[in-house]
């Protein structure tokens, strides 16, 4: 069952700006609780539909690593990747951005796409207990500090 959590955030810069930051997955540890470090795989250098990356995410004393692959890069409107581990399809992010007077109304979003069966050996690997609530609390983090980080 597909559970889609979304939270928005005014900033005040352009859409573009935010866009830039955003789609520049190697600066993802600027911005996440969770994933402090991204790379492109070889043959990439920008969010480009099909780009794939490597995420590294850590809570407590949980590491582990994410595949991303990029199937949004609309230039100052969105940005959306799915996340996968040992080829399989777990989650996707997403980042909308819409133009306001004062720069951009910008939404984070997740859906969850493990099944049952899976919940388990999730806990395991990243030490979350509540998924959807350790994202909810992260990503409202993740908007704040995108914001201290582009505003002027």
């Amino acid at each position: 069952m597909t559970e889609r959590l979304e939270i928005s955030r005014d900033i005040a810069a352009p859409p573009e700006v935010v866009y830039a930051a955003i789609s520049d997955v190697t600066r993802m540890g600027e911005w996440s609780d969770e994933c402090h470090a991204c790379e492109w795989h070889d043959g990439y250098d920008g969010p480009v539909v099909g780009a794939t990356f490597d995420g590294h995410n850590r809570h407590g004393e949980h590491e582990w690593t994410t595949q991303g692959k990029v199937i949004e890069a609309d230039y100052g409107r969105a940005f959306v990747f799915e996340c996968s581990m040992m080829e399989f399809h777990y989650s996707t992010w997403g980042y909308r951005i819409e133009p306001t007077e004062s720069g951009c109304h910008v939404t984070e979003w997740n859906e969850d796409l493990r099944p049952e069966a899976a919940m388990e050996l999730s806990k395991q690997i990243s030490g979350v207990n509540d998924r959807r609530e350790r994202n909810r609390r992260t990503m409202s983090g993740t908007l704040e500090r995108l914001a201290a980080a582009v505003e002027n």
